[in-house]
């Protein structure tokens, strides 16, 4: 939590893809609440993989301005010696349990855990995770999604 006693939010990479791209209007509708309430940053980890996506689509000229408003509107935290504390201590509970997250999603997750902050994402592998970080979903309007065929599948 912040001083104001608001809870601060970590978005990991798939939230910050959903609001920038519009795909879903709940997480974008929720960013704009949360703001208003407190804080809300990412982690240099999704901005590294955000701007990886800009830089293999260069063409995506109005992606890349919607990026750069988002990043001026929230907080770019600095995966740092406290984040790598969380790392160690995370990886370490995970292994015990089985279980596991991608590199990249581990490092988010700690940097959540190691600040304190609430993980938005829409990822259910941070279930794994769950035990231990505090995660919410803004993309539930995302949930249920028709295939090509028509079909509707939950992710």
């Amino acid at each position: 939590m912040d001083v104001s006693g608001s809870p601060s939010y970590l978005l990991d990479t798939n939230i910050t893809a959903y609001i920038v791209s519009g795909r879903s209007k709940l997480a974008r509708r929720l960013l704009g609440e949360t703001l208003a309430r407190g804080p809300v940053a990412i982690s240099t980890v999704t901005e590294a993989e955000i701007l990886y996506g800009l830089a293999i689509k260069p063409e995506a000229a109005r992606m890349r301005d919607a990026v750069e408003k988002l990043f001026q509107a929230i907080e770019i935290k600095a995966w740092d010696s406290a984040a790598a504390r969380a790392y160690s201590t995370l990886r370490a509970c995970l292994k015990r349990d089985g279980k596991n997250l991608a590199v990249a999603d581990l490092l988010i997750a700690s940097q959540a855990l190691s600040c304190g902050s609430i993980l938005v994402t829409h990822d259910k592998a941070f279930q794994h995770a769950a035990a231990y970080v505090q995660i919410e979903d803004w993309a539930t309007d995302l949930s249920e999604q028709p295939n090509r065929r028509g079909h509707t599948r939950t992710r």
